[in-house]
């Protein structure tokens, strides 16, 4: 109890003079005294620190999340009801699950196998794609050439090469991917540069910053944001507890 009086008293002790009514000010002899009993309780027992950089995270882990949960309310729209936003899995899912991700991130591609086989044990689950290319002018190429293909009914199956992928994401291997896949490479490469493409992921650029999203790749689902590659059962914990979530407030 005499810590965390003292500790109230520290931090009243470091605010500037108050006027009148506003409450006392503190003198340097009763400042040196406050500091004097924190150091002294330190020294007795240190896990007092401990403890305190603890509660600390905690509550800026707290503040994280509640920030989280009201940009994506305010954002919801965009995020999970964006018509132009390529979907795997179920359209109609009673979960979405949203990936923010560059192809040229190894984390992504570290992703990527596990997100596949949720879909395939989840016939419940959409999962929306968010091109966020952060990683240079070769993701911003292949972030062109994805919602390029995207015209032409292959997105999917040009990012699942794209993440398999053992090199960069030259031009010239965007072109290998793209007609190996069947598509029209002269098209393609022609609607890369359609300015309709660089605002969607200009779009996608001030959404993730709009949620605190830092790196790739990162989850949305439910009303948490998830930086990262995370495993299958956690994966899988998570649709369920969205599900759960969703199935409770019906």
């Amino acid at each position: 109890m005499r810590v965390a009086a003292a500790a109230a008293l520290l931090l009243a002790a470091g605010a500037p003079a108050r006027g009148q009514g506003g409450g006392p000010s503190f003198t340097p002899e009763q400042r040196e005294e406050i500091v004097g009993i924190l150091r002294e309780a330190l020294r007795r027992d240190p896990s007092i620190l401990r403890d305190a950089l603890i509660a600390l995270e905690e509550a800026e882990t707290r503040a994280r999340g509640d920030r989280a949960r009201e940009a994506i309310a305010r954002h919801a729209e965009a995020l999970f009801r964006d018509p132009a936003d390529p979907v795997k899995g179920n359209p109609q899912g009673d979960v979405t699950l949203v990936e923010f991700f560059d192809v040229r991130c190894s984390f992504c591609r570290q992703l990527h196998p596990a997100l596949e086989e949720l879909l395939r044990r989840d016939r419940a689950l959409r999962l929306v794609l968010k091109d966020l290319p952060i990683l240079g002018p070769n993701s911003v190429l292949a972030a062109r050439a994805l919602l390029a293909a995207q015209r032409q009914g292959k997105y999917a199956e040009l990012q699942d090469a794209l993440l398999r992928l053992r090199g960069d994401t030259t031009e010239g291997v965007l072109r290998a991917q793209a007609e190996r896949l069947g598509l029209d490479w002269a098209r393609l490469r022609r609607e890369m540069d359609d300015p309709a493409i660089q605002r969607r992921i200009e779009a996608n650029l001030r959404l993730a910053q709009a949620l605190g999203i830092e790196g790739t790749p990162a989850l949305v689902i439910g009303e948490q944001v998830v930086p990262g590659a995370v495993d299958l059962p956690t994966l899988e914990r998570l649709v369920a507890a969205a599900r759960e979530a969703a199935a409770a407030r019906r």
